[in-house]
């Protein structure tokens, strides 16, 4: 399974908490600017995280659009963990939409 993070400069210990629920790919976009999504955004990926508190409101716009065309769940959380986890298991219906199964107590 594959995530595309956007927002924040660090993820600190995010990568690895998503690794212990099965995903294998992380990519992060800074999200200062859409300047940083210049070569695109990548269509792998299964779904996208975005730390609203950490990103230009221009890219989140342009992320939600994208997403949106390719049926991509789109989760929005402050950067922290808990909030992230939380963000997600109140996103489980759009998972399960596109087959994602996360081990989401």
């Amino acid at each position: 399974m594959s995530v595309l993070i956007v927002g924040g400069d660090h993820l600190g210990s995010i990568p690895k908490e998503l690794d212990k629920m099965g995903v294998n790919e992380v990519r992060h976009i800074s999200g200062r600017t859409t300047q940083k999504i210049g070569s695109g955004i990548p269509e792998t990926m299964d779904f996208i995280i975005v730390l609203c508190d950490y990103v230009n409101h221009n890219l989140s716009h342009s992320i939600k659009e994208f997403a949106n065309s390719k049926e991509i769940p789109v989760v929005y959380a402050k950067r922290s963990w808990s909030s992230i986890y939380q963000k997600m298991k109140d996103s489980q219906n759009q998972f399960k939409k596109v087959g994602l199964r996360l081990p989401l107590n």
